[in-house]
Order: C-alpha cells, then sequence, then structure tokens
C-alpha cells in the first residue's frame, strides 16, 4: 500500500487522477496493494466498538454485542465489500458507453478502489460506535468518484455529471445490500433484557 497515494488522492485528486490514469495496475495489483488492507479497516474497528467499547441505544441503555456475533458480522462483511468493489467496477465500466466513455475494466477497477478510499478510512470511527456519525464524511468520495469517472473512462466533460449521479445511485444500492446483510447476523436484545455497562 503506498501512503503516498492515499495522501494524494485525498488533498490533490484532480493531479493524483492524472497519475492513475497512466498507469498499468491491474484489478488484482489494486486487491492486494489496497482493496484487501482499507477495506477490512471498518469491519475490525466494528468488532471493537460493539464488543468491547459497546453500543449505546437512546431510551434503552448500554450493552456488548457477543464477540462470535460481531466478527462474524464484520466477516460477512469484508467479504461483501470486496465482492461489493468489484461489482461497482463491473457497474462503471458497463455505463461507460452509455455516457460517451470507452470500457476498460482495469480503468474502471482504478475509479472504484480509489473512490471508496475516503469511506474506508472512515470506518476507524467504529471503534467508538458513538462517532459513528463521523462516517459522513466517507462522502468524500462522491467528489473522488466525479473527478476520477471522465479522465479515466474517457467521457466527455458534458456527461461527467450524469455518469457520476448513475455510478452514484448503484454504489448506494451495492453498499446498502451489504449492510443490511451484514447487520442482519447482529441481534439487538430486547430493552428488558440488556446487561447495563457501568
Amino acid at each position: 500500500m503506498d501512503a503516498g497515494r492515499i495522501k494524494g488522492i485525498l488533498l490533490s485528486p484532480r493531479q493524483e487522477w492524472q497519475v492513475i490514469s497512466g498507469e498499468t495496475a491491474t484489478v488484482s495489483d489494486l486487491y492486494k496493494s489496497y482493496v484487501v488492507i482499507l477495506a477490512a479497516i471498518g469491519p475490525i474497528a466494528s468488532v471493537i466498538g460493539m464488543s468491547i467499547v459497546g453500543v449505546s441505544l437512546p431510551f434503552v441503555g448500554s450493552f456488548r454485542v457477543p464477540i462470535t456475533t460481531s466478527v462474524v458480522s464484520a466477516l460477512v462483511n469484508y467479504a461483501l465489500t470486496l465482492g461489493g468493489v468489484y461489482v461497482l467496477a463491473l457497474v462503471i465500466d458497463a455505463l461507460a458507453p452509455t455516457f460517451g466513455g470507452e470500457k476498460n475494466l482495469n480503468q474502471a477497477f482504478k475509479v472504484a478502489t480509489y473512490s471508496c478510499i475516503p469511506g474506508w478510512l472512515v470506518g476507524i470511527f467504529t471503534v467508538v460506535p458513538v462517532l459513528a456519525v463521523l462516517g459522513i464524511l466517507g462522502l468524500y468520495g462522491l467528489y473522488l468518484l466525479f473527478l476520477g469517472l471522465p479522465l479515466l473512462m474517457k467521457s466527455p466533460q458534458e456527461k461527467s455529471l450524469g455518469y457520476t449521479i448513475a455510478v452514484i445511485v448503484a454504489a448506494v444500492v451495492i453498499f446498502m445490500v451489504i449492510g443490511m446483510v451484514s447487520h442482519a447476523f447482529i441481534s439487538y436484545p430486547a430493552p428488558s433484557l440488556i446487561p447495563r455497562i457501568n
């Protein structure tokens, strides 16, 4: 993993996308160098947050999710995220001709991977469940997507907004499904059964 690349995509994305555009990284390279590592941040942090720190529910109290439950949920989330990035790349690639771009799965996977970096990094906030709301900072990835799509997929600038919106809709659906499936493994106790954390 290249920390300089992460810093570049976050702080100077226009210039970084130019560099990324000319690179020959394959889907496999990106999985090994970025996706496998960064996509693990949120699941690991959620296990710590849910099972060690504890979860607080309004009007109910605080409790800790059993470690096996949170680990299973995290593993499911992680596996689905690894697949979800690839599905997102397939969508980006498939939509390219519709918006005047060129199909190229490697380029599409670069867009998907680097646009997801902010979302993966803010996963660290789930270590303290109360701070999970700061995950909204991950929306910066939408801006990265907007900048990277036209450049890497060679779509005209005037069509980039429509392209971005179409990809965002697909990404929201993909990652909502991932969230719902992984959270289905967590059963929250009835208020009267919650052992309170002191």
